[in-house]
């Protein structure tokens, strides 16, 4: 018997108590660049040490784009395994969602070009910029298609290609961040209750935390901007630090709260792939035990919206997610914004 069969769903602001059509996860994918920056790498471009590194964040080595694997690239691969995965053809798409913070261009948007790459010629494309909240927002705003009835068949990518915008000078940033995309296929699966809720969040009083000042029309492209190197990722990393331990423990919270379930009753939590403190401390305040958190930042670093989607896709492929398990995803970005989920695989 499932952990999911015991669930009642008192709280209207779980799904509805399921009498409408529900969303489930159909299928995952995820794409990585096999060029591997290891910590000893990092050690000859900067004043750092591989101890200093895994010992503050838990990374080990992170993935890098070559100069011409760009997002979309990225994001069309792991969408084309995805959808393998679900087993539907690029025909069936009915929209394309791309989480991003790095897209190839201002625009069009990266979603219109995955959807020439596959040949979904049919789906209606966007993209969607809440930074490594990215994925928990894209899949939740698809969840809304599927339910309306809008869509059948809805594609989720988180892609990022960091190494792009990241200021290799800067020793406290440069070791963290990875490139790499990750996807999922949406549909309604009969007599599956599939995503039960999501919690999101933001608080832009504390936009300057993390961003990259320069690129929009605040500050567009010129001289004096490349100079000031505001085209680069900045990050108060203590800070960021304090408020997604903060902002994670409460969305947890919520998201178990509106399904009237205990965090004992979760099979596996993926949380975001930034540091490995971060998740310790979300663990320990959560009073969940360490096995139960699904961790892979010590290959890829953090990859932005992407983070959660290759997890998932490693979980579920390596049999650490079972049919019927109640999964929590977490995650945390710049905004600042935040978000968990809870679904019934």
């Amino acid at each position: 018997m499932s952990s999911a069969s015991k669930l009642k769903f008192k709280n209207p602001r779980a799904r509805h108590d399921f009498k409408g059509r529900t969303c489930s996860i159909t299928g995952v994918g995820s794409y990585l660049p096999k060029r591997i920056l290891t910590n000893a790498e990092l050690e000859q471009m900067v004043n750092t040490s591989d101890e200093w590194i895994v010992s503050r964040t838990g990374i080990r080595e992170r993935r890098i784009a070559g100069k011409h694997e760009h997002n979309s690239h990225m994001a069309a691969e792991a969408a084309t395994r995805a959808m393998a995965h679900a087993g539907v053809t690029s025909a069936q798409i009915d929209l394309i969602i791309v989480a991003t913070i790095t897209p190839d261009m201002p625009f069009p948007a990266t979603a219109c070009l995955v959807q020439q790459i596959i040949g979904a010629d049919q789906a209606a494309a966007f993209d969607l910029e809440a930074a490594c909240s990215g994925f928990i927002y894209a899949m939740e705003i698809g969840q809304q298609f599927i339910m309306s009835r809008t869509c059948d068949t809805v594609l989720v990518i988180g892609s990022e290609k960091l190494s792009s915008i990241i200021d290799w000078t800067d020793r406290n940033t440069c070791v963290l961040f990875g490139d790499g995309a990750g996807a999922v296929v949406l549909q309604n699966r009969p007599a599956s209750h599939g995503l039960l809720t999501a919690i999101m969040g933001a608080d832009g009083s504390k936009a300057g935390l993390l961003s990259m000042p320069g690129g929009g029309s605040m500050h567009p492209a010129t001289v004096e901007s490349v100079s000031a190197r505001l085209h680069h990722l900045r990050m108060d990393g203590k800070e960021v630090f304090k408020a997604a331990v903060t902002a994670m423990i409460t969305a947890a919270r919520e998201a178990l709260g509106r399904c009237e379930i205990e965090a004992s009753q979760l099979a596996c939590i993926i949380p975001h792939q930034a540091n490995r403190r971060i998740i310790d401390a979300v663990g320990t305040r959560l009073g969940i035990p360490e096995e139960k958190f699904f961790v892979n930042l010590e290959k890829y670093g953090n990859t932005s919206a992407a983070s959660v989607a290759i997890a998932l896709d490693e979980a579920v492929r390596s049999g650490r997610i079972k049919r019927g398990d109640l999964v929590m995803m977490l995650v945390f970005g710049a905004g600042l914004t935040w978000g968990a989920a809870i679904i019934e695989w």
